[in-house]
């Protein structure tokens, strides 16, 4: 084929390709007038006469499920930035994702679509928010806990500064069982997701408890144009089947989907995770002019194994083994949601209202021999909630200064939860005693207010503020012969026979309220032109702390040297943070979308994960200062590249008085030898703060036919205890992602997680804790004779305990439409993938 023909070719499929790409723009399509000429005969007077008629018909838009969509070929090179969204990478048929808002009001806020979500391989649900730019999801404990989340120098833990939320629905579950912030998106399904909304920091009058670090606000679709069954197989036994479907129904439509899924892992103790998983909505309208109701229901259990220390390793321990094969779970989900929505020239309104009961059962043993040496460390954290709340929001829209575009916002958001949770020290899951059995119910309203208004065409600016006003009581359930055994003088350790118990309960029963006053501010300024905005931001934030923190008045798992009651100090309900940004977003270069924030965040209180209770601790406040550089590149329709980092110092304020008694007892001469003092002396390192996390995305292909997806994820070693001794590996993994497209909606896929076989640990921790195999085990119980020392025993062998990254594995998706009509079903060209372009006439 000649060089001319080779042009007349490509030019001809570009032509053809932008004219696909146009079609594809228009979302909307325009109300059509048709005119034609009828001819008309009619008779009257004895003579028959015919006339011409010029008239019209008009035929209305379709509806967006009845739109036939050309798939994407090239881009707009004006919106390449959209492209993976435009593409579907995710689903066979077309969605109609929402279009991103027009201003973001921080340049470090992000919305993702759906299909921009689902582009990148995630090995677990929660991991696809790692589209956010700077937060890494992990997991340590079996595939139906929450995950462990990590965002500007925060160990989240579990989600204790970064708010959740699912259609309006918070996540986070204060005073829980296991921590508090709670939040658990295991139940979460990418597939059925609309967008993602990203803020980071409190600076939005919205975001309330446990947004320090940022807000996610997911939402899921009200309607597909086709529906969509996958299913999945790949090593280590998992599996799993997916479809979501649409129908209409009573004036609106009906959107339903689900999941079933198992895996094993490469432990050897299986996790055996059995999860079922289901979405029911009916809705009418769009999203801001509508109203829906939605109902969802999960269930899932699993067995897990925990992290290990590193130590046993060293032994020949396997790296996929467990120290306590009966740790595991389950859990459970129902929820019933709704929504109104309504928007004219003049005002915006929203109600919002949810309904949820879950439940959790949970068996953990992370310091293995130290509390109990006979028994083991085993415990049982249990949750029994339902949650109730309802949101209302009313923008109204005038000209302040009579040419001033303002809008002012009034909203109201309320919550209560009726929670039953405890904790109880078990063996192979049955357990023996109780050390927390409490019945609290926790309440909350805010009135928020804010203010936008654009003074000039580059310059706006929003003002506002919340008020927050928490109440609640706790019942302590423990009754006396469930309460924990107290060794008594001249009797041995847990002997059943003991009379003596801790019992606590009624002593740390009481009602607390607090409030807070959360002022916010935002400067959007666009100069030079509309390519370069320049934001600050300032906002004030709060995490609400265990409500049983509030009214507790002794410790309830620790005696004194008179084997008598400790007491604890209590703690305030409400613990503020405040937050500013200053940061620059640009598309000066073409096809190029970059943002850069320096940020700064101040703590009151740290919560902190603590090895030998399992739990969380608050600890005193902590600065952190951070620079955050995104960029997203497509030069092309069919490649695209995603680079973003993050680097934060973060370092505790003050003195630790607590600790450097601690660490005076470890030096003593029967505890010097046994290096403890190494990794407990004060320090102001903030326990597993994440200095950099930075993440490389690559792209490649289009809407139809070939594609692939690669993921580089990095997190540096990060200090695990104050004095900084114990740090953790760095972590770097590689995903990939492989498939076909066909223009029929079908798609076969092969992701590849950990590629390159990364052998460091997915989390890791620094504390103290026991095996048999450990010479100061022997010496703690006698059948060595060496020096220790209490403090040294109940600190435990000091060291780096961590849960290692699956081996590489893999998982094969293949999918299409979900058409109950068979005279509609288009056929499938199975060959198509592996037919070779013809470069000649």
């Amino acid at each position: 084929m000649s060089l001319n023909g080779s042009l007349r070719v490509s030019a001809v499929a570009l032509i053809a390709a932008l004219a696909a790409s146009d079609a594809l723009a228009q979302t909307k399509l325009p109300t059509i007038m048709v005119g034609h000429v009828h001819a008309v005969t009619h008779s009257h007077g004895g003579k028959t006469h015919t006339h011409t008629l010029y008239h019209t018909h008009v035929i209305p838009a379709p509806r967006a499920a009845d739109r036939v969509v050309v798939p994407v070929a090239v881009a707009d090179a004006n919106d390449g930035f959209d492209s993976s969204a435009q593409q579907n990478t995710a689903l066979g048929p077309r969605i109609d994702y929402p279009a991103p808002p027009k201003e973001m009001p921080s340049s470090s806020e992000r919305f993702f679509t759906g299909g921009q979500v689902n582009t990148i391989p995630s090995f677990r649900p929660g991991e696809a928010l790692e589209v956010v730019p700077g937060l890494a999801v992990t997991q340590h404990s079996g595939e139906g806990k929450a995950n462990q989340y990590y965002l500007r120098g925060f160990d989240l833990d579990h989600g204790t500064d970064l708010a959740l939320y699912l259609d309006a629905m918070p996540l986070n579950m204060r005073t829980h069982g296991h921590g508090q912030g709670y939040s658990d998106a295991n139940f979460v399904i990418p597939e059925m997701l609309a967008y993602v909304d990203a803020r980071k920091g409190p600076y939005n009058v919205e975001d309330g408890d446990f947004s320090n670090a940022g807000t996610i606000r997911m939402q899921y679709l009200r309607k597909v144009p086709q529906g969509v069954f996958s299913t999945t197989g790949g090593a280590f036994g998992y599996g799993r089947v997916f479809g979501m479907k649409s129908w209409e129904f009573a004036g609106g439509d009906i959107f339903g989907g689900g999941e079933m899924s198992t895996y094993d892992g490469p432990w050897i103790v299986p996790n055996q995770a059995r999860k079922i998983n289901g979405v029911l909505r009916w809705s009418t309208g769009e999203e801001n002019n509508g109203a829906s109701i939605t109902g969802m229901a999960y269930a899932n259990r699993w067995n897990s194994t925990d992290q290990v220390p590193l130590r046993a390793f060293d032994l020949g321990f396997s790296r996929w083994g467990s120290l306590n094969a009966s740790d595991g779970g389950d859990t459970t989900r129902f929820s019933l949601s709704g929504r109104w929505a309504q928007e004219t020239a003049s005002y915006r309104t929203k109600v919002e209202g949810f309904a949820m009961h879950s439940t959790l059962n949970l068996f953990n043993d992370f310091t293995y021999f130290l509390a109990n040496p006979v028994l083991g460390d085993q415990f049982r954290q249990f949750d029994r909630r339902t949650m109730i709340g309802g949101n209302a929001y009313h923008t109204l829209k005038f000209n302040l200064l009579d040419d001033k575009e303002s809008e002012l916002k009034f909203g109201f958001q309320s919550r209560y939860d009726d929670i039953r949770l405890g904790l109880q020290d078990s063996v192979q899951r049955v357990a023996y005693d109780t050390v927390r059995n409490d019945h609290v119910g926790e309440g909350s309203i805010a009135l928020l207010t804010d203010l936008k208004t654009r003074w000039t065409p580059w310059l706006k600016t929003i003002v506002g503020a919340r008020w927050d006003y928490y109440w609640g009581s706790n019942q302590g359930l423990q009754n006396y012969w469930d309460s924990p055994l107290i060794p008594a003088f001249g009797q041995p350790d847990f002997d059943p026979t003991n009379p003596f118990r801790l019992w606590t309960g009624p002593a740390n029963s009481g009602a607390s309220n607090a409030q807070l006053l959360s002022p916010k501010a935002s400067v959007i300024l666009n100069p030079f032109d509309d390519k370069t905005d320049f934001y600050l931001n300032f906002g004030r934030g709060f995490h609400s702390n265990d409500f049983r923190a509030t009214t507790q008045r002794f410790a309830a798992n620790e005696i004194g040297d008179d084997l008598g009651y400790v007491r604890v100090p209590k703690n305030g309900l409400l613990s503020p943070s405040t937050g500013a940004e200053v940061g620059v977003k640009t598309r000066a270069i073409d096809k190029l979308e970059s943002a850069a924030t320096l940020f700064f965040i101040q703590t009151a209180q740290e919560n902190i994960f603590e090895g030998d209770s399992g739990n969380t601790v608050i600890a005193r406040g902590a600065d952190r200062i951070g620079v955050e550089l995104s960029n997203h590149y497509r030069p092309l329709s069919w490649l695209a590249f995603e680079g973003d980092v993050t680097a934060t110092h973060a370092r505790f304020r003050g003195y630790d008085k607590e600790q450097a008694e601690l660490f005076v007892d470890l030096l003593q001469p029967d505890a010097f030898q046994w290096g403890a003092w190494q990794s407990n002396a004060p320090g102001n390192y903030l326990v597993n703060a994440t200095p950099i996390i930075a993440t490389g995305v690559l792209e490649l292909g289009e809407a139809t036919g070939w594609f692939a997806n690669f993921k580089y994820r990095y997190i540096a070693p990060r200090a695990l205890t104050q004095d900084g001794f114990l740090k953790s590996p760095a972590i770097g993994t590689v995903n990939g992602r492989l498939g076909y497209r066909w223009k029929e909606g079908w798609k076969l896929q092969l992701d590849v997680f950990n590629m390159f076989n990364s052998r460091s640990m997915q989390i890791a921790y620094g504390y103290g804790s026991m095996l048999p195999t450990d010479p100061l085990f022997q010496a703690c119980i006698g059948a060595i004779s060496a020096p220790t020392t209490d403090a040294v025993c109940s600190t435990g062998q000091m060291g780096v305990v961590g849960h290692p990254i699956e081996k590489p594995s893999w998982r094969l998706t293949f999918g299409g439409p979900l058409d109950f009509n068979p005279a509609t079903t288009k056929g499938l060209d199975l060959t198509e993938p592996f037919q070779l372009v013809k470069f000649w006439e």
